[in-house]
């Protein structure tokens, strides 16, 4: 039941994913849910540049806050044992990329909130991916809608796969980009996804995570 037992939330006045200081308004909106939820958090990149970049802010709100979260980031060892210290652990934050997007399973309480922090859109200088778009154009087809498109949606859905993977799982979903909230093509990527209530507001979101962490 993904309406009652799972929110989708994209956060208001984060501005563009590739704009200056984008990263530290993620971290300041997702910071107070991933205190709620006492960690037990993916923090799901689309770059190793902003693994690097959120986990070394991550870790200084650590340490500025006391919190006893535990910090797990893709390269600092197998993504095996990642996970086996993801799941043995009582607060853990894990920050990766493309690895952790799909193929990790991780039932209950344990992950219960997934933040993504931007569209999975591929980058514009993939060569494989201009050479199709060129060939598409040619075809007097749109490359956006007929590749970019589709394949972000993929990205996506595989991305938000991984909170909910039991009819018992309970958790939120943010989206930290506010493009599929506000553009048109916003709809094929929410029509990809499983049918989560959906929220902008930040205070429901913390309230749903106090009540789950009250269930338990």
């Amino acid at each position: 039941d993904f309406d009652r037992q799972a929110l989708l939330y994209v956060p208001r006045g984060l501005g563009d994913p590739g704009g200056p200081a984008f990263a530290e308004r993620l971290i300041d909106s997702v910071w107070p849910l991933i205190v709620a939820n006492r960690g037990r958090a993916f923090v799901l990149c689309t770059t190793l540049r902003m693994v690097e970049r959120l986990s070394g802010l991550i870790a200084d709100r650590i340490a500025q806050s006391g919190e006893a979260f535990v910090l797990l980031r893709q390269g600092a060892s197998t993504r095996a044992e990642l996970l086996e210290r993801f799941r043995a652990e009582t607060a853990p934050i894990l920050v990766g990329s493309a690895s952790f997007w799909e193929g990790v399973d991780v039932q209950g309480q344990q992950l219960s909130l997934v933040i993504i922090d931007k569209l999975p859109f591929a980058p514009p200088d993939d060569p494989i991916l201009r050479a199709r778009g060129e060939a598409a154009r040619a075809a007097g087809r749109d490359p956006f809608r007929t590749l970019h498109l589709p394949s972000a949606a993929m990205a996506l859905k595989q991305g938000a796969g991984r909170l909910i993977r039991s009819e018992n799982d309970r958790g939120v979903l943010v989206v930290c980009d506010e493009r599929l909230a506000e553009k048109t093509y916003g709809r094929s990527l929410l029509r990809s996804l499983p049918p989560f209530r959906r929220t902008r507001d930040a205070t429901e979101v913390l309230d749903f995570l106090k009540a789950l962490e009250s269930a338990h």
